[in-house]
Formats: C-alpha cells, sequence, structure tokens
C-alpha cells in the first residue's frame, strides 16, 4: 500500500454540526414515529355493548418511549354484567401476565400468550361470581407500528391499508359459520344443533345446553365449559405509511362486509369515519341489534389524516401479503415488505388447547424463585402446581415435569374445557 493511500485512511472524516446530527435524528424520527388517531360512534338497542379507549398506556411509568394504545369492544348477552367486568378487568390481567423488565421487543414476543392468559384468567374470575351473562371481547393492542389482536365470539376488527386490501384480524366464532369449532364443541361434551319449533329446524346452529350461537365467549356460566375464553390471536407489523383498523360490534357486521365497510369512509378523518360506518349500517339493515363501532387511524407522525386509500383490485401479489395463514402457523423471521401499505405477519395462533398456547418456559416470581401459575400469576409451592402436560401417569403423551404449570384451580378450568369431567355452572348462595 502506497504512503498515499495510508495517509488517505488516516484523515478524519469532516466534523459535522452538532445541530445537523440532532437535525438528522428528528428526521429519521419522524418517519419512524407514528400517531393513533380514533373515532367510536354507538347506538343501543338493548344496552349490552361496552368498549374501552386507552390511547396512552405506557409500559414504564413517566417513560414516553415505552407507550401503547389498547381499544376493545365487549359485546354483551343475557346481561351486561360480563361486559363491564371484562372492560374493567382484563387489561390488568393481560399485563400481569406479562413478565416484568422485558423492552420493546420482547414485551411484543410476550404479549400473544399473555393475552390467552389474561382472557382465561378473566373468565375464571367472572364466574366466581355466579353472574350468568356473557359477553364476545375484541382486544387491540398498539405498539409503534405493530397491531395485536384478541378475540373472542363474533365482533370483528378489520385492517384496510394504502394498498387497498382489506384483511381480517379477528377469528370467526359463530358456530354457523366455524366447522373445527363445532367438531371441538361436541368432542368437550356439548351438542350442536337448531332450535326446534313445532318439528322444524330454525335459525341458527346453537350449541347445548344454553342455546349459545358462539363457541368462544367470557362469562357465560349456565352454558358449560366447552364455550371457551380462550382467544384466537393474530399480531402483524404495519409499514410506515401505517392503516386504519375498524373495530365492531356484530351489529355492523351483520349489515356490512368488511370491504363494505372500509370503502364505506375511506378518505375521512376517523371521528367522522366511525359515524358513517354505523350511518351504512342501518341505512342497510336498520338497528336490529346494539351496534358499536371504533375507528383507529395509526398514522405517520407529521401527517394529519390518513391519506385516501385507492381501489384496487386483489391480485396474486396481495395474496401473497395478505393471504390466510394455517391458525397454527408462527413467523418470527419472515422479512419486512418494503411496498408501500404492505403487511407482515408476526403470528396468529387460534387452537383452544391452552397446551398450544402457553408455550413451555417456567414464569419464576423473582422475589421468591417460585414457580408461578401461567394463567392466574399465583405462587405455586413445590409439588403443587400441576403441568398444562400432565395426564394419566403411563399415558404417552403425559410429560408432567414439562412447564408451564397451572394451580389446582386453572388446571380444573383447563379439564372443564377440554371436557375431562363434567361441566357444572357455578352456583353461589
Amino acid at each position: 500500500m502506497s504512503k498515499a493511500e495510508i495517509s488517505k485512511m488516516k484523515q478524519k472524516p469532516p466534523l459535522v454540526p452538532l445541530g445537523a446530527l440532532i437535525g438528522r435524528e428528528l428526521r429519521n424520527e419522524k418517519v419512524e414515529k407514528r400517531t393513533v388517531k380514533y373515532g367510536q360512534t354507538a347506538l343501543a338497542k338493548k344496552g349490552e355493548d361496552y368498549f374501552l379507549i386507552k390511547p396512552d398506556c405506557q409500559r414504564v411509568v413517566d417513560n414516553q418511549s415505552t407507550s401503547f394504545s389498547v381499544f376493545a369492544i365487549f359485546d354483551g348477552h343475557n346481561g351486561i354484567s360480563a361486559a363491564i367486568f371484562a372492560k374493567e378487568n382484563l387489561l390488568k390481567n393481560v399485563l400481569s401476565a406479562i413478565p416484568e423488565g422485558l423492552g420493546g421487543e420482547e414485551w411484543l414476543q410476550a404479549l400473544p400468550r399473555a393475552l390467552v392468559a389474561g382472557f382465561v384468567k378473566t373468565d375464571i374470575e367472572f364466574r366466581q361470581g355466579g353472574e350468568k351473562s356473557g359477553t364476545t371481547v375484541t382486544f387491540v393492542v398498539i405498539d409503534g407500528w405493530t397491531v395485536t389482536v384478541a378475540s373472542v365470539g363474533d365482533s370483528r376488527c378489520i385492517l384496510d391499508t394504502q394498498g387497498g386490501v382489506v384483511s381480517l384480524l379477528t377469528g370467526n366464532h359463530r358456530l354457523e359459520e366455524n366447522a373445527e369449532e363445532r367438531e371441538r364443541v361436541t368432542a368437550s361434551g356439548g351438542e350442536v344443533g337448531r332450535l326446534n319449533v313445532g318439528g322444524n329446524e330454525v335459525g341458527p346452529l346453537r350449541c347445548w345446553p344454553g342455546g349459545l350461537c358462539l363457541s368462544r365467549s367470557i362469562g357465560d356460566t349456565d352454558v358449560g365449559e366447552f364455550i371457551v375464553p380462550v382467544p384466537h390471536v393474530k399480531q402483524v407489523k404495519l409499514s410506515s405509511a401505517g392503516g386504519r383498523l375498524i373495530i365492531a360490534s356484530d351489529g355492523i357486521w351483520d349489515a356490512l362486509s368488511s370491504d363494505q365497510a372500509a370503502q364505506s369512509c375511506r378518505g375521512l378523518p376517523a371521528d367522522l369515519a366511525a359515524k358513517l360506518v354505523v350511518k351504512e349500517a342501518l341505512r342497510s339493515r336498520g338497528l336490529k341489534d346494539d351496534t358499536t363501532c371504533l375507528v383507529v387511524d395509526i398514522i405517520p407522525y407529521d401527517h394529519p389524516v390518513l391519506p385516501p386509500t385507492p381501489k384496487k383490485k386483489h391480485t396474486l401479489l396481495n395474496s401473497l401479503f395478505f393471504g390466510k395463514r394455517s391458525e397454527n402457523s408462527m413467523n418470527k423471521g419472515s422479512s419486512k415488505l418494503s411496498a408501500v401499505g404492505a403487511v407482515e405477519e408476526l403470528f396468529e395462533e387460534g387452537s383452544a388447547m391452552l397446551a398450544e398456547r402457553l408455550g413451555k418456559d417456567f414464569p419464576l416470581n423473582s422475589n421468591s424463585g417460585l414457580f408461578k401459575c401461567a394463567i392466574c400469576q399465583v405462587d405455586q409451592q413445590p409439588g403443587d402446581g400441576l403441568s398444562v402436560n400432565s395426564g394419566p401417569f403411563f399415558s404417552p403423551g403425559s410429560k408432567p415435569w414439562e412447564g408451564p404449570f397451572l394451580c389446582a384451580t386453572c388446571r380444573k378450568k383447563k379439564d372443564a374445557m377440554e371436557g375431562k369431567r363434567p361441566s357444572k355452572p357455578v352456583i353461589t348462595a
């Protein structure tokens, strides 16, 4: 190597003023930073719909960099107590199931399992009160550009992006429309059939006893524990172009398709969009049920409104981006999509089996060193916890040494949901 080349390598790069560096950082931060704008509209027929809006939650108190937002709809039936209880307790139970001290990416990876634990814990706690009502839940957590949706029942959350494609982020637990859930209910001890009126079968498929049209909910103590609170969970990451969420009870979806709802409000700010979706549903079907709609725009920091979405036909490329994957799939290493409005799917799981949803690591209490119940987070003394994988001692599938562990109460709940013991309603004096 010549002396000239060596001398050139030793030369220091030109100094950049501090103000210029800060400006670059701020510009880069603006590209990555997002803001959330939302609107809500509700019309009551029976008064059993409730909703939750918490746009400014924080993982660490007084630390804006740990901010996240929560939006949820609770569509009650047979009374309002389950919807109110879930609204007041579900978020707390989900957060309590996430280990302390996790950073942003780790926190997001732990969230799907925490949602399962939080839903089941909320159901157990509600049933202890002896109330008989039930509720669907669509529960949305927005952290940065990542959206995580957990759902039981037939409320719905859709995503409308700049690509002009509408994608469904929730499961459908109507017995009429889900053959896998019908099979699960009957395998767990329930019966599925229609109302018999004068020897004729009428109406949608229902589970018996109870006559509920849904296979998953929180509550419904008098129906049987084959109606489970284990949510379908989907987690996606938006591009920095952002997107619009429409979260609504079945009063909307019985009147409008996902595409119709999205198209009816494109180009409008979130508050007006929510009003227009409800107006379109009423125009189509009238007020036959409680009708609640939340519209949430996740947009770049310097955009006051989500830009209008051009109409776009569903192409093969879109199918690759948005096509529904197997509910048992999980893809943590998928590459980021650079197309405007593209969505990266991070996680999707819809199984009702807790052994498939809670993982195999052993949550520990950092203070006591004891294992914690994977659902209710109660410390387990040595020998007290029962693994979700344990069964008859000589059963080939029994692995009682593998976690996670459940307390006796949560283990009974698991067995009841799987039809392993008689399902009896909770009765209080």
